[in-house]
Formats: structure tokens, sequence, C-alpha cells
């Protein structure tokens, strides 16, 4: 899922993203509740119509943004108070409010409402924490009213035990798929993985899982054989603003000066408008001068990028050939950056 936290993919119009072809996009409750404001985003018509998007969304609850951008904040049984990051102004958020907030925005997948714990806390402050978002979870889905789909997050940290604990929990709740929250906050690769990898398998089998804030293209090979089916992350828009490029042979650096007369394509395997318009030359040149549509082009490519290579792990499942995909593409894109 492309990330449209303030109901837009950064540096694309609706119409750009809608050529690209994905098929659901993440919104974030949090940024939307705060500007424009859900009274007016509902009177606007929704989030769809707001942004002229016929396609799914999913809406990111707001209990990572609470906990990641609010410098002042109480959490209570109730719910949590926060100062939002903008302008200092009081906010309240509860199981309650979040689902009510999503069910306004109009969207077709919303999230129950959650606590992050931060990386490295105490064994018995996350175990504190898994506990009153198990409470929040069966609060969620008794505030949901509207005909959107709701998702459980399963939390625990890096801790095995908690895991599976929260798994067994989230997973006997009537909600239409399973997150796994709480990962990509600051802990090692390699526990990342390995909480993924632990996890996963602990979810039902007949709902959707959700890795969330997850991450790059290997990451979601090593996801996906996990047993994983939706990911979220901003890495291919940050870093295509970044200049920092995704491709079929290897990451591309564009401003690096072994461009500046490369008149190949960026990725001479990808047939998005970028690839197939402009040479790396020009990437670069746009990009070190400040041009706005560096930022633009590098943004098809990247998301177009993850979008063909999650089409192309369908069809290698499809196929029974997941592995050799795989294989295949880490021999390819591992070893440095890419050459002119």
């Amino acid at each position: 899922m492309p990330v449209g936290t303030l109901a837009s993919v950064k540096s694309l119009t609706t119409d750009q993203l809608q050529q690209l072809g994905p098929e659901i996009i993440l919104n974030n409750t949090y940024h939307l509740m705060l500007r424009p404001g859900i009274d007016l985003l509902e009177q606007l018509g929704g989030v769809h119509r707001f942004m002229n998007w016929d396609r799914a969304v999913l809406s990111d609850s707001g209990g990572f943004q609470v906990f990641s951008l609010s410098s002042i904040r109480k959490v209570r049984e109730e719910g949590v108070e926060f100062r939002s990051h903008i302008d200092g102004s009081a906010h309240f958020l509860s199981p309650e409010t979040s689902i009510s907030i999503q069910q306004r925005m109009g969207v077709d997948i919303a999230m129950a409402f959650d606590e992050c714990p931060a990386y490295g806390i105490a064994h018995a402050e996350v175990e504190r924490s898994m506990e009153l978002t198990h409470r929040w979870a069966r609060r969620s889905l008794a505030a949901r009213t509207g005909e959107s789909a709701l998702f459980g997050i399963v939390q625990g940290g890096i801790h095995h035990d908690l895991r599976k604990r929260s798994a067994e929990e989230i997973g006997a709740i009537e909600f239409d798929g399973v997150a796994i929250g709480g990962v990509s906050v600051g802990e090692p690769k390699e526990e990342m993985l390995d909480v993924m990898r632990f996890t996963a398998p602990l979810l039902p089998e007949d709902k959707p899982r959700y890795l969330m804030g997850v991450g790059t293209p290997e990451d979601l090979l090593d996801g996906v054989a996990a047993g994983i089916d939706m990911f979220d992350c901003v890495m291919p828009t940050r870093n295509a603003r970044n200049g920092s490029l995704f491709t079929s042979l290897g990451k591309v650096a564009i401003k690096n000066a072994r461009y500046a007369n490369d008149q190949g394509p960026l990725d001479p395997n990808c047939s998005c408008t970028t690839c197939r318009t402009v040479s790396r030359a020009y990437l670069r040149h746009l990009y070190v001068t400040g041009e706005i549509a560096a930022m633009v082009y590098n943004t098809i490519h990247n998301v177009s990028f993850y979008l063909d290579l999650m089409r192309g792990i369908r069809q290698s499942i499809a196929s029974n050939s997941l592995q050799a995909f795989r294989d295949a593409f880490l021999s390819r894109v591992t070893g440095g950056e890419v050459d002119a």
C-alpha cells in the first residue's frame, strides 16, 4: 500500500497514482483529524471524494502517531490526551473516537486503536501496554457501526511470549484482518525480522495478515515467505525524494557524478513513465538542481517498482515458484550501487 498520510501520496497527483495501479492506499487518522479536520473532511464527502480516489483506502488508527509525534500526552484507560505537533492544541483519542473518525472518513479498512510501546523498555512495561491494546481492541470492535472492515493489531515488542499471547488474544476477536504492529520502531533489522517470522504463523490463516510500516524490497520478500499478505511503508516515496532509487539491478543514488552523462534508462527492465521517457543523466540533472520534477519522476519509478515487485511475488506464488523468484531477485539487487 503506497502511503498517502495526508490524503496524498507525496509528489504524485491522484491521476498519476491511479495510472500506477495500486488497488489500495493508506491514509492516517491522526493527521487528517488535525488537518483538514474530521468535520470538514466529512462535509467534503470523505477521503475518497476529497482526493478523487475510487479505489480502497486503509486508515491507520492514529495510535502510532500519538506516541511518536506528540511530545505531551497522557495515557489512561479511557484513551489518550495529547497535544498536536502542529500547534500544541489539546486533543483526545480513544478506541471509540478513533473508530468514529475512521468511519466518518469513509475508509474501506479501519484499524483498531492501540498503544505502540517504545523499543527497549522493560518486559513488564511492554506487557502492560499490550494488555491495554487488547482491551482497546475489544472496545474498537464494539464501537464499529459502519461498513468499514476492521483489523486488530498484535503488539508485544520483541518478546516471543508476549507476541504469542497477543496473537492468540487478537486472533480470537472477530476482526476482519490482523496486523503485526510495534515493529520498525528503532529495533535492529534482525529483531524486526525475528518478530515477524515468529508472529506471522500464529495469526489466523483465514484472515489477511498485515505487517505495519515495513519496508525494503528484501523485507517484503521475507514477509511474504513468512505468510504476510499486506504491507505499507513510506520508503518508496521518501527515498525517491532523497534521490535513492530502487531498480531491478540494485539501488541508484541518482546524485552521483557517474550518472552525469548516462543516457540509459534508470531501469532497463521497468516500463514506468520515468524509465520509458527520460535518462539517468536527466534525472541526475533535475535532482542536483533541485527541480520539483525530480521528486515526481523518482516517485513514479519507486512506487512502480514496489507495485511490480508485489505483482511478481503474487505470480510466483500462483506458479509455486516463490523461492526461485526470491533467489533471482536477491542475486540481482545485492552487491552495491548500479554501475553506469
